[in-house]
């Protein structure tokens, strides 16, 4: 997939624990470490949402298109 969800890089820039997050976003751990982990294969926006508010940042600086090595050929 060419959507990368880079939520552990905010995290580390904002200093804010995985445990913390799931607090302030309303989800659970396993949810949120999926996102973190880059597993997911869909996020609600409320759920983007929420995490951008808590981590104060655009939804650009998590999501990002990396294109695949496939498709470029």
């Amino acid at each position: 997939m060419a959507i990368y969800i880079n939520l552990n890089v905010m995290m580390a820039k904002r200093r804010i624990g995985l445990t913390e997050l799931s607090d302030k976003v309303g989800i659970s751990l396993a949810n949120l470490s999926i996102l973190k982990n880059n597993k997911a294969r869909a996020v609600r926006f409320s759920t983007l949402d929420a995490i951008c508010k808590a981590l104060k940042c655009q939804p650009g600086d998590i999501l990002e298109y990396i294109e695949d090595e496939q498709e470029a050929e």
